[in-house]
């Protein structure tokens, strides 16, 4: 029984069964990669999903994790993570729209008032990129206080936010050739606080701001 044939046999099952192991290898492989076969992609979780290495863009299911994830955590860490990956998909038109269906807006706006200086940045960044979205403007709802964003004091980097919220929303009226007359905007919304007496006076100072970059962005947005 243990005679050549045997070892024989042996041999030969073995090289069957490593040659279906290496078929097996490649076909999930290229499925993995993208390649001709179905590329299989495990469920992500919601913290995943702000992991930095995660560069695809994300679909409505996961869209609506990270919402939930930014709404409930109170990680400061992950809320950092789960704005900039909010803020780098609302870069994309069809996002926006996905963000604000799924009533991403005021969730993303309720971390301007985080008293966490990264956060706050972050936040206003995701808002100024979905602000290029008209429909999207409608729903931002910044309250008094945020004026004072507009402060010389405030440090540069939410300084440049809060002006690029602006030149945004102000790029988008002129598409819309609202701007060819004075425009009436409704009490309390952001258009009323952004195109409103007070905030001109906090523009007006700005245009003397002492960093170039504030001072530059400040000049090119009309006053009212």
């Amino acid at each position: 029984m243990g005679g050549p044939r045997g070892a024989g046999w042996v041999a030969a099952g073995l090289v069957l069964g490593a040659g279906a192991c290496y078929c097996i290898y490649r076909l999930t492989r290229g499925q993995r990669r993208g390649g001709r076969g179905l590329r299989l992609r495990p469920s992500r979780s919601a913290e995943d999903l702000t992991n930095g290495s995660y560069d695809d863009v994300l679909n409505a299911e996961q869209l609506q994790k990270l919402l939930y994830l930014l709404e409930l955590t109170e990680d400061p860490i992950i809320i950092e993570k789960a704005l900039v990956t909010v803020g780098n998909n609302a870069a994309f038109s069809a996002n926006q729209a996905i963000i604000r269906e799924l009533g991403g807006i005021p969730i993303v706006g309720s971390k301007i008032n985080n008293p966490n200086h990264s956060i706050k940045e972050k936040a206003l960044n995701a808002l100024s990129n979905l602000s290029v979205n008209i429909e999207n403007q409608i729903k931002i709802k910044v309250d008094s206080p945020f004026l004072s964003l507009y402060d010389g004091h405030v440090a540069k980097e939410i300084l440049l936010r809060v002006l690029t919220l602006f030149q945004n929303i102000n790029n988008c009226l002129k598409k819309e050739s609202h701007l060819a007359i004075q425009p009436t905007f409704t009490k309390g919304s952001l258009f009323f606080l952004l195109y409103g007496e007070e905030c001109a006076q906090k523009m007006r100072a700005l245009v003397n701001h002492h960093d170039v970059d504030v001072k530059e962005k400040a000049t090119i947005i009309p006053k009212f």
